[in-house]
């Protein structure tokens, strides 16, 4: 296989083939209006008008799952910092160290980020502020321009869910030396950034096309930056292959 021919599998699989999988979800979504759907059939209950992850009960959704998922993502990113930069040591290792340990931080930072700005300048509603959940704000779909005398909301993509899957950057990290680490680690990102969906949509905050979102930005930014910063490979290993 030439390498002309790699880098092309490589973008197909890693960049045209996710994308095009987003815009037909997001078109299924919204033209079967399968996000109130969704939300009716496994979040809201019309009765009590609440949501299953709101009240005193719902503690897994707030504190387990949003603050102590927060914690646990800026833990694993602290973590990663110490590990990268300390003993302060020299040589080809310990900057593949420190260069790994960029490439994470910036990776998740940049994820959250760019899901918290676009959050402003999209205009887009939570589920809970919606007339059809009890609220006072009209649906609006995410193709449809807001009227402009609406007032201004902030809920779109999801904020929580894209740090849980900003996690997909140790798929790149490690796709070159260990691959089946990487394919584990991918697997463990997207658990856990559906977890953190499943808890926001829950908790009437995000529907699932906004989460769904977030997933492919984190994806793309962490693209991004591996084909910036990386292949991360040992300088032996890296040496025997080229």
């Amino acid at each position: 296989m030439t390498t002309r021919t790699a880098t092309g599998g490589f973008w197909l699989s890693h960049g045209l083939a996710p994308l095009l999988a987003l815009l037909c979800a997001l078109l299924l979504l919204q033209g079967l209006h399968l996000d109130l759907w969704l939300a009716r059939a496994l979040f809201y209950d019309p009765g009590a008008g609440a949501w299953l992850g709101s009240g005193s009960h719902a503690w897994w959704a707030q504190d387990l799952l949003h603050v102590g998922g927060r914690n646990l993502i800026r833990g694993i990113v602290a973590l990663t910092l110490i590990l990268g930069f300390w003993p302060p040591t020299q040589g080809a290792d310990a900057a593949l160290r420190r260069r790994c340990a960029f490439y994470i931080t910036v990776s998740v930072g940049v994820t959250v980020l760019l899901v918290g700005l676009l959050k402003q300048l999209t205009n887009t509603a939570c589920p809970w502020d919606l007339s059809v959940f009890g609220g006072a704000q009209p649906y609006i779909g995410l193709f449809t321009r807001r009227p402009l005398d609406l007032p201004a909301v902030a809920c779109f993509p999801g904020g929580h869910s894209s740090s849980g899957f900003s996690l997909v950057c140790f798929y790149f990290l490690w796709r070159d030396q260990a691959p089946r680490r990487a394919r584990r680690a991918l697997w463990l990102a997207l658990c856990v950034g559906t977890l953190f969906a499943f808890a926001q949509e829950a908790r009437g905050a995000h529907f699932l096309s906004h989460d769904m979102v977030s997933a492919a930005l984190a994806w793309c930014v962490s693209l991004a930056f591996y084909r910036l910063m990386g292949p991360f490979r040992a300088p032996a290993e890296s040496a025997a292959r080229d």
